[in-house]
């Protein structure tokens, strides 16, 4: 389906039967996927986009969480906390899904395109959806942690993130509200490569960690991993801890 037909949606513009038909046939594409994961009882995660296009996709993630997450967390939806609207979304999305009795699968991760979005806000004159800066983004992340883990019986939450603060806050928290560390609603995910300290440290703990490992085409591939390697770059004295730790690493094995 076209990125255009996706933000014609999100306007509310009126479409052509041949868009019509698309959309159709789109959405009938991923409630097979849908359909096949609970059949397999496969998680699946649907990932965010940019904001112009993202809430028709959400629509159709709460669909398919009500339809096939009613006694676990199957389909999961992204939670891009920079966007300064996402906190209030998780909320709201929280209390659907107790309202309609089922587990909401929460993936949450700061986001990836910020020049991107701020780009387009400007170009449009609207105001821009990302935080003014990394404090409130990290602020929301945390809030966002702890409000999964205040309705734990009713979300399942993938901990997606490099930071190591916003790792160690989720282990606190996971102790101080008495939860068990195997919890089946809680996962931590790295990609694979990145932040191995992170995952290593929290597995040897007793938590459940996934790597996460991109494939596909390589035009696609590349770009993806350069946007995560500017990301990792970003955070201060984060990269050049890892290396100092990979180094430390290779020292001890007398390699």
């Amino acid at each position: 389906m076209s990125i255009d037909l996706f933000e014609k949606m999100q306007r509310g513009d009126l479409l052509t039967a041949k868009e019509e038909a698309e959309k159709r046939k789109a959405k009938e594409y991923i409630e097979g996927i849908c359909k096949e994961a609970n059949i397999c009882q496969v998680q699946l995660y649907i990932d965010a986009e940019e904001s112009w296009i993202q809430d028709p996709i959400d629509n159709w993630v709460d669909e398919m969480m009500e339809k096939y997450n009613k006694s676990k967390a199957i389909i999961f939806n992204t939670f891009q906390l920079y966007r300064i609207d996402k906190l209030q979304y998780l909320k709201d999305s929280i209390e659907l899904a107790k309202t309609k009795g089922y587990i909401l699968g929460a993936k949450l991760v700061r986001g990836a395109y910020v020049e991107k979005e701020n780009k387009y806000a400007k170009d449009h004159q609207i105001p821009s959806f990302i935080h003014i800066n990394k404090q409130n983004c990290d602020d929301d992340y945390n809030n966002s942690l702890r409000l999964c883990f205040e309705n734990i019986a009713h979300v399942s939450i993938c901990c997606a993130t490099h930071n190591e603060l916003s790792n160690k806050l989720a282990a606190e928290l996971i102790m101080k509200m008495g939860i068990e560390k195997g919890h089946p609603h809680i996962c931590f995910s790295q990609l694979y490569g990145m932040g191995e300290h992170i995952s290593y440290n929290l597995s040897n703990a007793g938590y459940t960690v996934a790597k996460y490992l991109p494939y596909g085409p390589v035009k696609d591939v590349i770009p993806y991993l350069i946007r995560r390697a500017q990301e990792n770059t970003s955070v201060e004295g984060q990269t050049s801890r890892e290396l100092m730790l990979i180094k430390k690493e290779i020292s001890r094995r007398k390699i």
